[in-house]
């Protein structure tokens, strides 16, 4: 899977390659980060990428020509027809929520396209003409597109081939189909008391079939959260 991020500060995901379960994705399911900055390749002078909003108001916009470029300077076609071959998503308040189930669809793509906004976001036409999908961390706004866009590409990479040590863990996780999309069950380890709070007699019973039990009944539904 490749992943393309589209950002005015690619230097910001340099650290998303350290992570062992993305460098596990990237050697066992060919996981590929790229970074393009829309400066390097905007057809204005002194690197402009934006420009003051039709109609006034406060904020600056950033520029469709802009965006344009720099998936042609990528791509090697019109822009327009770069969502044709690759999901091409703007990451914005407008779009539709990140869950787990858009996580395990993105997962499955061979190529994904993160447009990371800035200022007052894009000229629509970005919306109308050059991405295909529109996704929202939650109902409240960012500086920018690159908290999302490092979000998405997190719970992406753990779910590809190889990434995580057990590939179990994804079965029966918070969100997971298996738990009825609820929250996982309380976890502890060792030590099994500290300052006066002590582990659940249960998990250390060694009975199998209760601590199957007490960990179902502890799944907190959705309607919950």
């Amino acid at each position: 899977m490749r992943t393309d991020v589209f950002t005015l500060f690619p230097e910001w995901f340099d650290w998303m390659r350290r992570p062992r379960h993305l460098a596990n994705a990237a050697l066992s399911a060919g996981l590929e980060l790229r970074c393009f900055s829309p400066r390097d390749t905007t057809p204005l002078s002194h690197g402009q990428v934006d420009d003051a909003p039709y109609g006034g108001g406060p904020g600056m916009v950033l520029r469709v020509d802009v965006v344009a470029a720099a998936l042609e300077a990528v791509y090697g076609e019109p822009a327009e027809r770069v969502r044709d071959r690759r999901r091409v998503v703007v990451l914005t308040p407008r779009g539709r929520p990140f869950t787990d189930a858009v996580a395990r669809e993105l997962a499955a793509l061979p190529e994904l396209v993160l447009l990371c906004g800035r200022y007052e976001g894009f000229d629509e036409r970005v919306h109308e003409v050059l991405a295909g999908d529109e996704i929202r961390l939650g109902p409240f706004v960012l500086a920018g597109g690159e908290v999302a866009a490092m979000a998405i590409i997190d719970a992406v990479g753990r779910r590809l081939e190889g990434a995580l040590g057990n590939a179990e863990s994804l079965r029966a996780e918070s969100f997971s189909e298996e738990l009825g999309g609820g929250v996982e069950h309380p976890h502890y380890t060792r030590p099994a008391a500290f300052r006066g709070h002590e582990v659940p007699p249960v998990l250390l019973s060694g009975d199998h079939g209760a601590i199957a039990r007490w960990r179902a009944e502890r799944v907190l539904p959705p309607r919950e959260r």
